[in-house]
C-alpha cells in the first residue's frame, strides 16, 4: 500500500505540464521577434549551433525531474503489512454516560464535554493497554469494542453526544454488564470498567451489576459528574422543565455511586475541573499484573522519499548536460 505523508505537496504536479506549455509560449515569442528582425531562415542560419530539439528535450528533463522532486517532498510510503506480536497491558471499559443530565453545565462547557475531553487525555498515555468504549443513557450498546487503536478511539470518542441512545433514562447496571461482555477472552486478570455519570439511576440495580462484574474478576469504578447542590439542564436554549412546567434539576448521587464501586471492588472518585478523576484510577490499575495480548498490527511504513529525490537529482543532472547546441562533431560519419 502506497500513501504520501505530506500529501498537500501533490498540488505541485498541477505545474508539471504547465512548464511545457510556457516554453512553447516563449518559444512562438522568440520566433515573433526574430522575424521582425528579418527572414526566419537566414537568422537561423546565422546560428548553426542552435538546437531547438535539444530544448524540447531539455524542457522534458527538467519537467520530469521536477515532478519526482515534488513526489520526494510529499514523502511516499510503502508498508501496511498486517504482523501480529505481543503486548502487556490491561483492558479498560469505559461507560460514558450521556443522557441529558450530562448537559448541565456545572463543568466547562458541559458535564459531557469535559468527560469526553478527560477521556481523551488519557487515551494519549496509553501505551499497550487496550480500550473499549460504552454509552448509555436508558439503554447501552458498545460504541468502540476493545482495542489498542488509539485514533480510532479517539474519531469515536468525537462523534459521541446525548443523542447517540435514543433512549434517555440512566441505565448504570445496563452498562456495567455490557461492558463486562465486552472484554476479549485473552484477559482474565488486569480488567476494569470505569463509570462515568451524574449517578441518578433510574431504570437498573448498578449495584448488584457491579457486583456481577466482581465476581468475574472486573474491578469496576466510578466517576461521579456534578455538584452536590443541583444544576438545571439546557435544552434548545432554555432550561429543561417537566410536565408541571418546574425546571429540572439534576444532582449528583454520590452515595449510589459509592456503593457502586465498593460492590465492584473498585474505588470511587468525584470529577474536578482540573483533575477529573481519570488518573488516579489508572494509577491504581498498574498496580495490577500486566496481561500478554496477542496484537494484529500494522507494520510501520517504509519511507520512499529517498529514491524520488535520487531520480530527480540525476534528471535535473542530466538536462544541464544537454544544452542546447548541436553537437560539433558526430560519432560516426
Amino acid at each position: 500500500m502506497l500513501i504520501f505523508a505530506d500529501s498537500y505537496y501533490l498540488w505541485l504536479l498541477l505545474l508539471v505540464p504547465l512548464i511545457p506549455l510556457v516554453y512553447a509560449v516563449l518559444r512562438r515569442m522568440r520566433r515573433r521577434r526574430i522575424r521582425k528582425i528579418g527572414d526566419e531562415r537566414l537568422v537561423l542560419q546565422l546560428m548553426p549551433s542552435w538546437s531547438g530539439a535539444k530544448g524540447w528535450w531539455r524542457i522534458v528533463l527538467f519537467s520530469l525531474a521536477f515532478g519526482f522532486f515534488v513526489l520526494g517532498l510529499a514523502r511516499p510510503q510503502i508498508g501496511a503489512k498486517l504482523s501480529q506480536r505481543k503486548t502487556k497491558g490491561s483492558e479498560i471499559m469505559i461507560c460514558l454516560d450521556v443522557s441529558n443530565s450530562m448537559l448541565a453545565q456545572d463543568y466547562s462547557p458541559d458535564r459531557l464535554s469535559r468527560a469526553k475531553l478527560a477521556i481523551s487525555r488519557l487515551v494519549d498515555k496509553l501505551q499497550d493497554d487496550r480500550i473499549g468504549l460504552i454509552v448509555f443513557a436508558g439503554s447501552s450498546f458498545v460504541q468502540l469494542p476493545i482495542t489498542t487503536d488509539y485514533v480510532s478511539a479517539k474519531m469515536f470518542l468525537n462523534s459521541i453526544d446525548t443523542e447517540s441512545v435514543p433512549v434517555q433514562g440512566t441505565a448504570i447496571g445496563n452498562a456495567i454488564l455490557t461492558a463486562a461482555r465486552g472484554f476479549s477472552t485473552q484477559s482474565e486478570k488486569s480488567r476494569a470498567i470505569i463509570v462515568i455519570t451524574d449517578g441518578e439511576n433510574h431504570e437498573d440495580d448498578p449495584v448488584d451489576a457491579a457486583r456481577q462484574a466482581s465476581e468475574l474478576g472486573i474491578k469496576v469504578y466510578t466517576i461521579g459528574v456534578g455538584s452536590l447542590r443541583g444544576q438545571p439542564i439546557p435544552k434548545n436554549g432554555d432550561l429543561m422543565k417537566d410536565q408541571e412546567g418546574n425546571i429540572v434539576v439534576t444532582r449528583l448521587d454520590e452515595t449510589s455511586l459509592q456503593q457502586v464501586a465498593a460492590a465492584g471492588n473498585g474505588a470511587y472518585v468525584h470529577a474536578g475541573n482540573e483533575e477529573f478523576g481519570l488518573n488516579p484510577i489508572i494509577e491504581d490499575l498498574r498496580k495490577l499484573e500486566d496481561e500478554e495480548f496477542d496484537s494484529v498490527v500494522f507494520e510501520e511504513y517504509d519511507e520512499q522519499f529517498m529514491y524520488c529525490f535520487a531520480v530527480a537529482l540525476a534528471l535535473f543532472v542530466l538536462e544541464m548536460l544537454i544544452g542546447e547546441r548541436r553537437a560539433k562533431k558526430r560519432l560516426f560519419d
